[in-house]
């Protein structure tokens, strides 16, 4: 376990395992005086913990309060795992125990925040976690498959299967091992059914000009959704978001949903 801290808030970096006994790599960052909220960050495809949503999210949920809790996805940024083997199953269970932890570690009023690929795990996962306070969801995948099939073709779909080999979809030349149980596993997973049984409160922010989630993907989680939900639409916003002023909108977005739904307890963790 390895400490930073500055006066007004901590990193605490730490390591968990997974049900299959490989070491999850992750951060708690928690402000000065601690309560018992949290929020668990979940990362996207090809990504880390470290990616720059997370840590803004930090900054700003840390000032209002609450920790976060960050970690890599099996085979990304410092966890162990081989990406060609990633599955959508694998980091289901990843963030199952991340959550587990979290009570753990004395969080019991807990949101879970989930960009793109991280976005599908969440609603994955959230249906069966009636006690999660809020749900945010940047630019989510609901329909894995169906984005990669848009983004491939057919041809490229069909030439995966034979090769167990992508497309770098973050734009690198190199294309990347990813066995065709990704694609396989993936079609096994209904978020649409998922989101029917999430009872959290849940803000979807997405970009009209999004390269890879088709808006109609989002129309229809938003639909499933039966509790509390708001999506925010950003006209000119991308998949990454990368102009300043969409960064900051959905950044902030997704704190303040956190702040108004994570209720504080009356008293602070010990």
């Amino acid at each position: 376990m390895l400490q930073n801290s500055d006066m007004d808030w901590s990193e605490t970096r730490l390591v968990f395992q997974d049900g299959a006994d490989n070491a999850v790599s992750a951060i708690l960052a928690e402000p000065a005086l601690k309560s018992d909220r949290a929020v668990i960050l979940c990362h996207g495809f090809l990504s880390s913990k470290e990616s720059r949503t997370n840590r803004r999210l930090t900054q700003l949920l840390v000032a209002q309060g609450i920790s976060t809790f960050r970690f890599d996805w099996f085979g990304m940024g410092e966890s162990e795992g081989e990406f060609g083997h990633l599955t959508v199953s694998k980091c289901c269970d990843q963030l199952q125990r991340a959550i587990t932890h979290m009570r753990a570690y004395g969080y019991h009023t807990v949101g879970l925040i989930g960009s793109s690929f991280g976005g599908l795990v969440s609603i994955l996962v959230g249906q069966d976690h009636p006690e999660l306070q809020a749900i945010g969801l940047k630019c989510p995948v609901p329909d894995f498959p169906e984005m990669l099939e848009q983004e491939f073709g057919l041809d490229g779909i069909e030439e995966w299967k034979r090769t167990n080999y992508i497309p770098d979809v973050t734009g690198g030349a190199e294309p990347i091992f990813l066995h065709f149980a990704f694609y396989e596993n993936c079609r096994a997973s209904n978020a649409y059914d998922a989101a029917r049984n999430i009872n959290a409160p849940v803000l979807i922010v997405h970009g009209k000009q999004d390269e890879l989630v088709p808006l109609h993907q989002i129309h229809r989680l938003e639909d499933a959704l039966p509790g509390a939900k708001e999506l925010v639409l950003l006209p000119e916003a991308d998949h990454q978001f990368g102009r300043p002023e969409d960064f900051r909108h959905m950044t902030v977005r997704l704190a303040n949903w956190m702040q108004a739904h994570l209720s504080p307890s009356p008293s602070s963790r010990a």
